[in-house]
């Protein structure tokens, strides 16, 4: 067996996408595809180290709720088995749409909330814990961006990534059905004042909007994907 088919298999073919869809170099997404098994064993050391950071919040919650907590290790979880899946010829455009939304929501909301609670999450993280989930997560959006190449998300596929996000989202901040709200522990209190709202209100903010801008980015590729085709036909 050779190399490429050791760790992965020849890259699916590149539709010819804008540059906001599709904004990675064809070459490295050609060796995501070449070494995708090594990204689903990055991806799962990774799911586990999340799943460990978020060991205080299972202890606090109810079993019912433990599928709402760990939301960036679900979305690594989730990328590695879309690639694992498409590496074994068997590609899901369900599972891919769920890891495209899951890593770009949570790949660019740690980020975002690092950044505005950067005083207690460097204090309580350290310099180089607080860099490495900054970084980690931003390697989570990039990687969401070779998913186009397996899938062109249909609108079930779709779908159901949003029904699923969105209900994480109400859990998470909103409406949870047992116990506590379920999101990511933050080093203040849900209710403590940031500047004219709340540290809750910000955090689900942040939330909300990355719920939509993946949506946006799948039905974009859905539709870029169509439009060749829309286009040679006499009809349209």
């Amino acid at each position: 067996m050779d190399i490429v088919g050791a760790l992965g298999r020849d890259p699916p073919d590149r539709e010819a996408l804008p540059r906001w869809l599709a904004p990675l170099p064809e070459a490295l997404e050609d060796v995501a595809f070449r070494f995708a098994w090594v990204i689903v064993l990055i991806n799962l050391v990774g799911t586990a180290f999340g799943f460990w950071y978020y060991r205080f919040q299972f202890r606090e919650l109810p079993v019912e709720m433990w599928p709402f907590i760990p939301d960036s290790p679900g979305a690594t979880l989730l990328i590695a088995a879309a690639l694992a899946a498409w590496a074994l010829g068997r590609s899901s455009d369900t599972l891919t749409a769920l890891a495209f939304f899951g890593n770009i929501k949570l790949g660019l909301w740690t980020p975002y909330v690092l950044a505005v609670f950067w005083p207690a999450f460097l204090a309580g993280n350290g310099p180089a814990m607080y860099a490495f989930l900054f970084v980690s997560h931003l390697g989570m959006v990039l990687q969401a961006f070779v998913l186009h190449r397996i899938t062109d998300f249909p609108l079930k596929a779709v779908g159901i990534a949003t029904a699923w996000y969105t209900v994480d989202l109400l859990m998470d901040y909103f409406v949870p059905v047992l116990g506590d709200v379920t999101h990511t522990s933050i080093p203040y209190a849900d209710a403590e004042p940031w500047f004219t709202t709340t540290v809750l209100q910000v955090a689900a903010a942040g939330a909300v909007v990355l719920t939509v801008i993946p949506l946006f980015w799948a039905l974009g590729t859905r539709i870029a994907t169509l439009r060749p085709s829309a286009e040679s036909d006499p009809r349209s």
